[in-house]
């Protein structure tokens, strides 16, 4: 039981009621032993009225008085005159006085308690105020043995009455908690259970009924979090099966570059020079295209691959990206440009570094063309002391608020209508598989500026 939280609050209950009513057993005890000696005082009181009658009282009178009484003599103070009004042969001498006139609180729990722990028999004195003005002082003398039996029944009782209202109590208790707290929480347990069966069935969300507040809390916590991961899991079913599809597309596009490969080794044979000087430009797309293919059909099996880092001339890279950019301009009022120094070397993988830079100036292109205006779109870099500083820059209308607020998350809204929201995310995966960050510095009707971080240092 104690294992269970209403068996753990039954038993810590019972315990609390106990102590609760030991904190009370002492000033109980007090009062009831003034009570008893208060008791006493009055019979006494009652039984020197007698003289009032007659002067004189017969022996066996006078000890059938003090009997019923429980006392061995009563001494009565009238008009500032002590008499002795009743009196018998005591067994002993005095052991102790007790005045009950001035005596507060704490003197009555002290006495009480002495009285109670002490087993012998003891001979004392009891000092009291008569009752009704019977005069100005009463003191008898008395054994304390019946007081002490009396007070062991009077706190035996106490405590069977203490252990019965505690265990009623912790009993009515242990009810409510089952009611109020563990009957709900096992609600929830179940609910997280047949959830964890089959997390992807959205019918079998916990649905909040628990009129607790804070159990309502837990509960619509709860169905916020298994929403959100059904629509994870959800998307990652997706996710897998765009993967597959995509897979599938890549090894047919891939044998189909590289049969259009065995064709640019004759087109290269040509002395047109227009053909002479875009020949090693296909020759080179084909060549990325078919590579870009290659690592498709590992996507299902891992992330990007770890970059290869070798120094290369970033503006002749960069150059490469706009030259081919250019053809997809057309007819649109596109101009790119590029501030890099020419002898400006950087450390990273030329083919990974070239996805990341043509993603955000084909998007900028697009956004561009899209907007039916015209535009700018600049590639520049500057060395920093730990980073090599790469920025791309257009004049476009802008990222849409959708695209910011899911910025480098894929299928969470594209930049573009029609987007798959794919891109941003590619770079910013490649710029981290270098130790970089891509970060948006700013984007708004004038334009939008995307920083590429790259760390001079190496890779850890």
């Amino acid at each position: 039981m104690f294992n269970s939280l209403s068996g753990r609050f039954l038993v810590l209950t019972t315990v609390f009621v106990m102590l609760a009513e030991v904190l009370i057993f002492v000033p109980s005890v007090a009062r009831f032993r003034q009570d008893f000696l208060n008791d006493h005082l009055e019979r006494a009181q009652i039984a020197s009225l007698a003289l009032l009658a007659d002067d004189v009282l017969a022996p066996e009178l006078e000890a059938e008085l003090l009997d019923n009484a429980g006392v061995y003599n009563v001494v009565l103070q009238r008009d500032e005159r002590r008499e002795l009004a009743l009196s018998s042969p005591m067994p002993g001498s005095v052991d102790e006085s007790y005045d009950l006139r001035e005596a507060g609180p704490l003197i009555l729990m002290k006495d009480a308690m002495k009285r109670l722990i002490d087993p012998n028999p003891r001979l004392i004195r009891v000092l009291g105020y008569p009752k009704d003005d019977g005069g100005e002082l009463i003191e008898v003398t008395m054994d304390s043995l019946p007081l002490r039996t009396a007070m062991i029944d009077f706190g035996l009782g106490v405590l069977l009455v203490s252990a019965l209202l505690s265990l009623i109590t912790a009993f009515l208790l242990f009810l409510a908690v089952r009611v109020l707290l563990v009957k709900p929480i096992k609600g929830v347990v179940g609910h997280m259970q047949r959830y964890a069966e089959d997390p992807e069935d959205a019918r079998r969300i916990i649905k909040p009924i628990a009129g607790v507040r804070e159990i309502r809390e837990a509960e619509e916590a709860l169905k916020s979090l298994e929403t959100q991961l059904s629509q994870s899991l959800r998307q990652k079913e997706r996710l897998a099966q765009l993967g597959g599809a995509v897979a599938r597309v890549s090894h047919d596009l891939r044998n189909i570059l590289s049969s259009a490969q065995l064709f640019t080794d004759r087109i290269e044979m040509s002395e047109d020079p227009t053909v002479k000087r875009m020949a090693p430009k296909l020759v080179s797309s084909i060549t990325r295209a078919v590579s870009l293919c290659e690592t498709t059909l590992a996507f299902g099996k891992a992330e990007e691959p770890a970059p290869l880092l070798t120094q290369f001339n970033l503006a002749e890279l960069v150059n490469e990206v706009l030259e081919a950019e250019r053809l997809a301009i057309g007819e649109h009022e596109v101009s790119l440009s590029e501030d890099i120094p020419a002898s400006m070397q950087i450390r990273g993988d030329p083919e990974q570094i070239y996805r990341a830079i043509a993603n955000l100036v084909r998007n900028a292109r697009q956004a561009i063309t899209g907007s039916g205006e015209e535009g700018e779109i600049a590639v520049s870099a500057r060395a920093e002391e730990d980073a090599w500083i790469i920025e791309v820059t257009d004049t476009g209308p802008g990222l849409p608020p959708k695209a910011r607020e899911h910025l480098f998350q894929p299928f969470q809204g594209g930049a573009r209508k029609g987007g798959a929201g794919l891109g941003l995310a590619i770079v910013a995966e490649l710029v981290r598989n270098h130790g970089g960050k891509l970060q948006l510095m700013r984007s708004d009707e004038h334009g939008t500026c995307f920083e590429i971080r790259l760390p001079t240092g190496d890779l850890g």
